[in-house]
């Protein structure tokens, strides 16, 4: 026997943010993760633009494959990880990793994105710090 499940308590359960956006790019899914890492309340998501998250250098590149996705139906991003930078409803700078996948009405319809997102801010930072350490280190070797 194949248990039911139960997807919105999957969703809100998830470690994990669950965005998802519609045609246009507005936020219809917020989970509590979403919440957690960003801080802006479901209610205060719920109908926004991407933009509450996205780093305002970076909305027109967005914008730009975003409306393409939704006008072509295809992503190039189906299977990888994103890395990019957001922002958190603080203005705080982020580094996130995200995967996306294309959802689509019973008719075939391109409705909307869904977008698992994780805050790798500590990682990328501790990484940095590594890197300018081995930097310095071979300094001193060749020195």
């Amino acid at each position: 026997m194949t248990p039911t499940i139960d997807y919105e308590q999957l969703v809100n359960a998830i470690g994990d943010a669950v965005i998802v956006s519609d045609a246009s790019g507005a936020i219809t899914l917020w989970n509590p993760a979403a919440q957690r890492m960003f801080g802006f309340t479901q209610s205060e998501a719920l109908g926004q633009s991407l933009d509450l998250i996205i780093p305002e250098r970076l909305r027109g590149r967005h914008w730009d494959g975003y409306h393409k996705t939704m006008a072509t139906g295809e992503t190039r991003y189906g299977h990888d990880l994103l890395k990019v930078p957001a922002v958190d409803k603080a203005g705080r700078a982020m580094s996130i990793a995200f995967t996306v996948a294309l959802l689509h009405s019973p008719q075939g319809e391109l409705t909307g994105i869904v977008a698992i997102i994780r805050d790798e801010t500590a990682r990328f930072q501790e990484e940095r710090a590594l890197r300018k350490r081995i930097a310095e280190l071979e300094a001193k070797v060749d020195a």
